[in-house]
């Protein structure tokens, strides 16, 4: 007799079992099924997809599990095995995850009459007509039809791919090379393009400098981060980005990702994954589509699979840093430290320069190992300065005393921080580090004020230099100030356990000791160190004392 648990997995399956007892092959079956059930909900669909391809090579009439073997080899990748496995699903009766994929396919292979009959055609259960004008307008540009943007004028403002009417119509008018008739459309799309932001203005400066407007590709890549100083680089040196948006298949691409991201906001994640996926399907060579179904994934709790995808970007790619970056961030949250370690070793080998110096020294920092971490840190400043240096060369500073100041080196870490202030002297991040590291240690305590009083002039939304400000009110006897301060911190960035513990410190010498323990328990809550929840938890036990004080 069949448990509870395989009537569960058959019914979803839509396999039929027999009153009584089922014969050694079905049960076998069965229990492939649970298998890729379990690998499904333990975020292995890559396991899943293989399951239920084997399944389904005895049951080929079984149309549902087709389906679920479809969607589970997209949303892990195997576009090979979903196009194989739906070959002989006609387009109308394609759930939308797997039109997506046979749309992609068909541009990629210049089928471009395929994909625009399969749009046109508005039977079975979904209507895939809200793409048409993208398409359409793509496939019209790869003719040379200078009028192939009009085809955009039909997609309304309001649908879900409205926001991208603008992006790509610039893109179009950019292969078409109108670079003067895209640049508006172009600044538009940058306005509200999110986290593709990067990817679009590198897209575009590759499109300006194709058409010959040199001084608008520039343009485009004003900003900071690593992507884009690539960019820079090599738009200097007279070379291609190899970033353009060209072709149906691309274009489409592009699409798919905008798509993904905006529906990542759902809780379940399969189809944002699903359509990256198709997205990096129809255009491999695009390193953000890569970069961002990392993040997807990893989103998703699929680690290894967010791993991977991040570790398959070229060391040459404008998203190779970033990526990397990523890699580090996700190994670190998952306790792989050491692990990390050796990564970001591998990826400096490779790409060697202030970027991977700056990642060990990261990795180092988390480890503890302050010391190697502040030599790390020296390794990229001089690797900067031997480059050129940057205009951020201030942050490398004060990361080195930062990691100076965890390994009890406080004379270095304020030299090195008087080196930051000489190349950014208004910069209220650096006013507030050492203005707050003399308070912590009593050392001339007016001019910690002064400085941190600076800083939050600078900056007086900044919640952490607010909390330092009413830090530096409490420590010198102004105790009602340091409690309205430290409220507003604390209104600010409510999640922050040092400013309610702070603020907590000032409540109970206030005598205001109720209101000081319920911060202390908000402090508690949001507090990982141990050290930190022992002293709080002291406090709210038997009150503020020197030993239970913050520092």
């Amino acid at each position: 007799m069949p448990t509870g648990r395989f009537i569960v997995a058959a019914a979803l399956a839509g396999i039929a079992l027999p009153a009584s007892a089922t014969t050694p092959g079905e049960a076998n079956r069965l229990s492939d099924y649970v298998a890729a059930r379990a690998a499904d909900s333990l975020g292995n669909p890559g396991e899943a997809a293989t399951l239920l391809a084997q399944l389904l090579r005895e049951r080929p009439e079984d149309v549902r599990l087709r389906e679920r073997a479809v969607a589970q080899a997209i949303e892990a990748g195997d576009m090979k095995l979903a196009l194989q496995l739906g070959k002989s699903t006609p387009f109308s009766q394609a759930p939308l995850e797997f039109r997506m994929l046979m749309l992609a396919d068909d541009l990629r292979r210049g089928r471009d009459r395929e994909a625009l009959a399969n749009l046109r055609d508005r039977t079975g259960t979904l209507d895939s007509t809200f793409l048409l004008p993208f398409v359409e307008a793509w496939t019209r540009a790869a003719k040379g039809d200078r009028n192939a943007a009009q085809s955009l004028d039909r997609v309304g403002k309001q649908t879900s791919l409205g926001k991208q009417v603008d992006e790509h119509r610039a893109l179009i008018l950019l292969k078409l090379k109108q670079p003067a008739q895209a640049l508006p459309f172009a600044k538009k799309a940058l306005a509200n393009a999110g986290g593709r932001a990067d990817r679009l203005r590198l897209a575009y400066a590759d499109g300006f400098r194709a058409a010959g407007d040199v001084a608008s590709a520039n343009a485009m890549l004003e900003g900071g981060g690593p992507a884009l100083a690539n960019g820079r680089a090599r738009l200097a040196a007279g070379k291609p980005l190899d970033q353009a948006v060209d072709t149906p298949a691309e274009a489409f691409g592009e699409l798919m990702l905008g798509l993904a991201i905006a529906l990542n906001r759902m809780e379940d994640k399969s189809l944002s994954v699903a359509l990256a996926q198709t997205a990096r399907y129809a255009n491999p060579g695009n390193g953000a589509a890569s970069f961002l179904l990392g993040l997807l994934l990893d989103d998703a709790k699929r680690t290894p699979d967010a791993l991977a995808v991040l570790q398959s970007i070229r060391a040459d790619d404008p998203f190779a840093s970033q990526s990397a970056d990523s890699e580090m961030r996700i190994l670190l949250a998952a306790h792989r430290a050491k692990e990390a370690l050796v990564r970001a070793r591998q990826v400096a080998a490779a790409n060697p320069g202030a970027d991977g110096f700056s990642r060990i020294a990261a990795v180092q920092g988390d480890l503890g190992d302050y010391a190697g971490a502040a030599g790390s840190y020296a390794q990229a400043i001089a690797s900067s300065q031997q480059s050129g240096g940057s205009d951020e060369m201030w942050t490398l500073h004060l990361f080195r005393a930062g990691v100076l100041e965890d390994a009890n080196r406080w004379e270095e870490a304020k030299a090195e921080i008087a080196q930051a202030m000489a190349l950014s002297p208004e910069n209220a991040l650096l006013l507030n580090f050492l203005g707050y590291g003399k308070l912590e240690r009593g050392e001339d305590l007016d001019t910690a004020e002064a400085m941190i009083r600076k800083a939050s002039a600078i900056r007086p939304d900044d919640a952490s230099i607010t909390d330092s400000l009413g830090w530096a009110e409490f420590k010198r006897g102004k105790i009602d100030e340091a409690i309205v301060t430290l409220q507003r911190a604390a209104d600010r960035d409510p999640n922050q356990s040092e400013i309610r513990e702070h603020l907590g410190d000032a409540l109970y010498t206030a005598g205001r000791r109720i209101e000081a323990r319920f911060a202390w328990r908000a402090a508690l809550v949001g507090s990982d160190e141990k050290a930190v929840r022992d002293r709080i938890e002291a406090k709210i036990a038997i009150g503020l004392t020197k030993a239970t004080a913050a520092p």
